[in-house]
């Protein structure tokens, strides 16, 4: 089978689609042809080295950590999940450094990390949501308390996480402000946000105060975007990779204030059945900013890097398609 390695950190010409071996499920695995998987912010730290500190196993290393597919074969063990079932889930953020990931013809998956894909969601949109949807639901919901008519700030609305919490916090009843860059403000407002503000001139003091502040940016300044929360408000980091982001948070939980939560989950099938849940109602949509082949995933790569666009970069394989994608794979 085909899938994307690299044997060396570096950009995204590190990435190579290599023949491998099929690979086979262990006991509570399940083997799953992948029709799409997409990229994170997490694969492109990793591929770029910036990651290495975690872990002492040397390359080669897959990418990729979405997975939209069927189940192709069972493991010892498995017997809620059957051969042909259409799924959807999420492989563990260890996996950076496994061999293969998801952007392969076929990988293993706890058969625990896999939900049946909801209905409505053909192969592509279905790659584009366990991971951001999820934290998405998580963030708001359970860490952000988000209710109806609070004013819910976003930072990153053009993001994976950042656009599924816009759709999601506009479905609930909450007013949306949204940060994001100037190229994608429409975009954004057309996701559901009320206001829109380019992230390079927005000013804390001027956008008010709000219930629940979701940062996806991991960057400097969260002490001045906290100061904004009302009372009892909540901030909640998404994976912050600014060493500031960090420290604010500890400071936050050291001195009990508990205002700065951060958020880097582990999904898992009840994650995923909540989230298809908001999909069923509608509350909830997948957002692609473009699809690309496997063999071109290093482009996919340079997408999200670039920015600009709105959604998830979604990789497909084999004829797994979706919006703006040529060809037809069952729904």
């Amino acid at each position: 089978m085909l899938a994307a390695r690299y044997h060396r950190h570096g950009p995204p010409d590190v990435l190579r689609v290599e023949e491998v071996p099929d690979p086979e499920p262990a006991a509570g695995q399940v083997r799953v042809r992948v029709h799409a998987t997409s990229v994170n912010g997490g694969d492109l730290h990793a591929r770029a080295g910036r990651l290495r500190w975690m872990s002492r196993r040397r390359p080669p290393f897959g990418t990729g950590l979405d997975v939209s597919g069927e189940v192709e074969r069972l493991g010892p063990g498995v017997n809620d999940v059957v051969v042909g079932q259409r799924v959807w889930g999420l492989l563990p953020r260890a996996s950076v450094f496994a061999p293969v990931g998801a952007a392969a013809e076929a990988v293993v998956v706890d058969a625990a990390r896999l939900g049946p894909r909801p209905e409505g969601l053909d192969p592509v949109e279905a790659a584009a949501l366990p991971g951001v949807g999820a934290t998405a639901v998580s963030a708001l919901l359970t860490r952000g308390r988000l209710r109806a008519g609070q004013r819910l700030l976003v930072r990153g609305g053009a993001g994976g996480v950042g656009s599924a919490a816009v759709v999601l916090g506009h479905a609930l009843g909450a007013h949306v402000t949204a940060l994001a860059g100037e190229s994608t403000l429409a975009a954004v407002r057309a996701l559901g946000a009320d206001e829109v503000v380019d992230y390079r001139a927005a000013r804390p003091a001027e956008l008010g105060r709000f219930d629940v502040i979701l940062d996806t940016a991991g960057a400097p300044g969260l002490p001045a975007w906290r100061r904004r929360l009302r009372p009892r408000g909540r901030m909640v980091a998404i994976a912050p990779t600014h060493p500031r982001t960090a420290l604010a948070i500890a400071f936050s939980v050291v001195h009990g204030s508990g205002r700065m939560r951060f958020f880097s989950g582990d999904i898992r099938r009840p994650d995923l059945d909540a989230l298809a849940a908001h999909v069923t109602r509608g509350e909830l949509r997948p957002v692609v900013a473009s699809t690309h082949p496997l063999t071109e995933v290093a482009d996919a790569h340079r997408a999200l890097e670039r920015g600009g666009g709105v959604g998830k970069r979604v990789v497909r394989t084999g004829t797994a398609t979706g919006p703006g994608a040529p060809g037809a794979l069952p729904a």
